[in-house]
């Protein structure tokens, strides 16, 4: 019993899964910023691409 005791305070006082747990969780918090920042960007970038598209076509249509 007291063997038992004994490895049950020493899982309590472990602290190494803790603290890949919370690498874990920046790990993810920062893979989520990079993933909204990219969604940002590409929608920007297709506004951009969509304008130029635009004038592109206005400017090769022959005027009336």
């Amino acid at each position: 019993m007291q063997n038992l005791t004994t490895m049950f305070k020493q899982f309590i006082r472990d602290e190494e899964g803790v603290t890949a747990i919370e690498y874990g969780l920046i790990a993810a918090l920062i893979a989520v910023v990079i993933i909204a920042a990219v969604r940002l960007v590409g929608v920007e970038l297709d506004k951009t691409f969509d304008a130029i598209g635009t004038e592109l076509k206005a400017a090769n249509t022959p005027a009336p």
